[in-house]
C-alpha cells in the first residue's frame, strides 16, 4: 500500500473505489467486454452482500460507490470481482494472455452525505467529461440511467427506486412507472478518446 494511504474497512461507511486496467491501457474495447464486467459486478454484489450505489466502466478504469460487504472484506470482494471477470474474459474471448488490471487501486471512505453526492455525480459525469458522449445518459455502462430514468439493468443499484420496488413486491402494490429516456440515448464505442489518465 502506498505510504500515507490508509483504508478503513468495517467502518460502516461507503467507499469510493477506482481501479485501472494494466498500464492504464484501454482494455475495454467492445460492448461484450463492458457487459461481461457488469455481469461479474452483479454476481459479486450477491455473493458478498454488498450494496452498489453507483458505477461507471470507462475504457481504461472503473469507478464504484459501494457499501462494505456483509460477508468477508471489501478487499476480498474486489479481488473476487477482478479475478472472476479476467477468468471469464480469457475463457469467452480470444484475448491474449497477460494481466488485465493494474495491481493497486484507490479506496476512499465516504464520510458524509455531501461527499456521497459529490462522488456519485463525479461517477456519472465521467464519460461526458472525457468526451465519450454528449450526455451522461448516452453511456450505457453507468448507473446514471437508473437515477435519471428509474431504469433497471444488469446491476442492482441500491437507491430510493430499488427500495420502492421491494416495498411494492412485499405489499402487492402496482409496479412503478419507468421514465422514457430520449430517443437519441445510444452509446457509440467508435472513435473513443482513450488517451490520458483516468478521470
Amino acid at each position: 500500500m502506498p505510504s500515507g494511504l490508509r483504508r478503513y474497512h468495517h467502518s460502516g461507511q461507503s467507499h469510493f473505489l477506482t481501479f485501472s486496467c494494466y498500464h492504464r491501457q484501454p482494455r475495454f474495447q467492445s460492448p461484450s467486454t463492458y457487459d461481461l464486467f457488469l455481469t461479474c459486478l452483479e454476481n459479486m454484489r450477491v455473493k458478498f452482500g454488498i450494496y452498489i450505489y453507483g458505477y461507471v466502466v470507462m475504457p481504461e478504469h472503473v469507478h464504484l460507490l459501494v457499501s462494505e460487504p456483509q460477508r468477508r472484506t471489501l478487499a476480498d470482494a474486489m479481488h473476487d470481482l477482478k479475478l472472476s471477470f479476467t477468468k471469464r474474459l480469457h475463457r469467452e474471448t480470444c484475448m491474449e494472455p497477460g494481466p488485465f488490471w493494474q495491481a493497486r487501486g484507490y479506496d476512499r471512505n465516504v464520510r458524509t452525505a455531501k461527499e456521497f453526492t459529490v462522488k456519485l455525480d463525479y461517477i456519472h459525469q465521467n464519460p461526458l467529461k472525457r468526451g465519450l458522449v454528449k450526455a451522461p445518459e448516452e453511456w450505457k455502462w453507468s448507473s446514471f440511467r437508473h437515477y435519471a430514468f428509474r431504469e433497471t439493468g444488469t446491476v442492482e443499484i441500491e437507491s430510493e427506486w430499488t427500495a420502492r420496488d421491494r416495498e411494492a413486491r412485499a405489499t402487492g402494490a402496482p409496479p412503478r412507472i419507468f421514465l422514457q429516456p430520449p430517443e437519441s440515448s445510444t452509446t457509440i464505442l467508435t472513435d473513443q478518446k482513450s488517451g490520458g489518465t483516468p478521470g
